[in-house]
């Protein structure tokens, strides 16, 4: 099962996303936004963002 994306209004009145893996697991969540559709917008710069993005280990 593919992974989704779910669009929610917080408890503070702000719209949130979080990325479930296929399992349902949250692994990844985004900020609040004043709108649904800025929270779609935050979901679809995480897509393109992803798309293609290298895994890089930093040093702490």
């Amino acid at each position: 099962m593919a992974g989704k994306f779910e669009v929610y209004e917080g408890k503070d009145g702000k719209f949130r996303f979080r990325l479930k893996a296929g399992n349902g697991e949250v692994v990844a969540s985004g900020q609040g936004y004043s709108s649904k559709a800025a929270a779609h917008k935050g979901c679809e710069a995480v897509q393109n963002a992803a798309n293609g993005a290298k895994i890089v280990d930093t040093e702490d």
